[in-house]
């Protein structure tokens, strides 16, 4: 499973991003990653499993799950599905972070939970229609989330070794953007861990213990995932579209896809191409 950082782009006319999950097909996967953002997915059609920081959890139809920053987590949708997320920038919340400089937020009781998945619905819903002003009212309700979040879902205490997490996180995320630009290139563990001056053990250490995936992994798994939306994007070829994302050959990329995806990048081509 991968381990990545995500930049999170504002929507162009909001403050934050609001969309719905691009796994919306079914047979998708989210590898691990992190992101100083906060997120939330809300499902309104069909389930999905999340997986943050080794649990699991199965979310159905108006069930949600509330990432926080720096939070470890994997997304599985076997089936097709209908999920709005919601990604709010760190920053936004920079003027509540506790004395450790971070802020986690958990689900509260049924009114609280109902209250949030009430307004992210809403958002959505008048966000959608793009509506003449439409996006006022978005942005009004926006801050009233932002309102229940800092009031009602904080977490009033942080386990230190979460926290331990977190820090390092913040560390690998230079190297794991470095990584996302450059993941077509032979990346050696040794050269990329004296470009951010860590030695070779150390890195590799911390991607181990704190993205809980070791080095080449993350890697292979950064390729595979870059060569799936060629592979579903476009008509190239297997073996060109192996050599475009850092695979030596079609061989190494289809191994490599078969222990992700559980088939072929051919079968994987040919069934969303029927379901499209």
């Amino acid at each position: 499973m991968e381990g990545r950082y995500e930049l999170v782009i504002p929507n162009d006319d909001l403050p934050f991003r609001l969309f719905i999950f691009e796994g919306r097909e079914g047979k998708y996967k989210v590898t691990k990653h992190w992101h100083h953002s906060v997120e939330i997915f809300l499902v309104q059609e069909g389930k999905i499993d999340f997986y943050i920081n080794n649990s699991h959890l199965s979310l159905a139809r108006q069930d949600f799950v509330l990432v926080n920053s720096n939070e470890v987590h994997s997304i599985e949708c076997p089936e097709p599905n209908v999920t709005i997320v919601l990604q709010i920038p760190g920053d936004t919340f920079k003027e509540y972070l506790g004395e450790d400089g971070y802020l986690n937020f958990e689900k509260k009781d049924d009114i609280q939970n109902q209250r949030l998945t009430e307004l992210v619905t809403s958002m959505f819903s008048i966000y959608e229609k793009q509506e003449y002003g439409g996006s006022l009212k978005v942005k009004s309700q926006f801050y009233e989330l932002l309102h229940l979040l800092v009031t009602e879902f904080k977490t009033e205490t942080m386990d230190k070794e979460l926290i331990r997490q977190k820090r390092q996180l913040d560390k690998l995320s230079d190297v794991t953007q470095y990584m996302r630009d450059n993941y077509d290139q032979d990346l050696k563990l040794e050269e990329v861990a004296e470009r951010f001056g860590f030695s070779s053990t150390y890195l590799s250490r911390i991607f181990q213990k704190y993205a809980q995936v070791n080095y080449r992994t993350y890697l292979i798994d950064l390729r595979v995932k870059y060569a799936v939306r060629e592979l579903v994007g476009s008509d190239h070829e297997i073996g060109e579209i192996a050599m475009n994302h850092g695979f030596p050959d079609s061989r190494s990329f289809s191994k490599a896809f078969k222990k992700r995806y559980g088939c072929l990048p051919s079968t994987y081509r040919k069934h969303t191409v029927i379901n499209r």
